[in-house]
């Protein structure tokens, strides 16, 4: 009953212009930031970790930063849910297609890390392009439906379930459709190495080496950055990377996490630190969360 009465709130933001959704984020995310002491005690850890260099309150003030994008997000996603394709198309602007254009004509693997707008981006080239995707399955079976329905809503989204594995997704890209891949959580130790980031040993996964060896796909880096004061989002290909994959699994490996962290210290109060990255350790190296 509460999540759908909540549901019913969401609906009502959908109809709001995007400035106010921007006010209403800040004030959220403020409240998250207060009230939500687990994911903001996870927060700190990670910004202690990966940026040792800022002072405590420097930290503390990036994670409220943080809270406040990550809780706008939230908010404007009602709006890819419920809202006018018109309207969405206006919430995110593409830039950089042309770089996609140069490698479509084969397999290509959409690299897309874990920054805030990631969604409004996903939403946004679904009304362009037939990708395959991945997503995990919630817990709240309501909350589930709707977000399914939510990211099927244009095109012919394929959209697989991390339980069906990589299979479907290789012949997904074989058979033309480009791969909105997110490898940038910790999954466990099942299919991942520990490599920097941020200069920490991380748990990554080794999914977009293998798959790009695989299929033969070249790697397209599709980053999607929330814009100040409710201007909403840009999602942006970048080139494809050269002399990929390279010598070695760890290699590339390497090479993806080193990317992903130059564009996190771009945009640092954008990527998702209330994520446990670093939850999975090297043998014998005690917990952090």
């Amino acid at each position: 009953m509460l999540t759908r009465v909540a549901l019913a709130w969401v609906w009502m933001l959908s109809l709001l212009p995007l400035p106010l959704h921007a006010a209403l984020g800040n004030g959220f995310g403020r409240l998250l930031y207060a009230f939500g002491r687990e994911r903001r005690r996870v927060c700190l850890i990670n910004l202690a970790r990966c940026m040792p260099e800022l002072a405590a309150g420097e930290r503390e003030a990036l994670a409220r930063r943080h809270f406040q994008a990550f809780a706008r997000t939230l908010l404007e996603r009602a709006i890819l849910w419920w809202g006018s394709p018109a309207r969405i198309r206006k919430l995110v602007r593409i830039e950089g297609m042309e770089h996609f254009e140069a490698v479509r004509a084969g397999p290509v693997i959409l690299l897309a890390p874990h920054f805030v707008g990631l969604d409004m981006g996903g939403a946004r080239l679904t009304m362009e392009l037939d990708m395959v995707s991945i997503y995990s399955r919630q817990k709240n079976t309501v909350f589930d439906a709707v977000l399914y329905a939510g990211r099927m809503r244009f095109g012919r989204l394929m959209l697989l379930s991390r339980q069906d594995g990589v299979r479907p997704a290789l012949r997904a890209m074989q058979a033309g459709r480009p791969f909105y891949y997110l490898p940038d959580m910790d999954y466990g130790r099942r299919d991942t190495i520990f490599v920097p980031f941020f200069g920490v040993n991380a748990a990554t996964i080794t999914g977009v080496s293998r798959l790009a060896r695989l299929a033969g796909a070249r790697v397209l880096p599709c980053i999607t950055r929330m814009l100040p004061r409710g201007g909403g989002y840009v999602v942006r290909f970048h080139p494809a990377w050269e002399n990929y994959p390279g010598a070695s699994i760890e290699a590339d490996t390497l090479r993806m996490n080193a990317f992903i962290e130059e564009l996190v210290r771009q945009m640092p109060e954008q990527y998702l630190w209330v994520h446990k990255r670093f939850k999975t350790r090297p043998p014998g190296e005690a917990a952090w969360y």
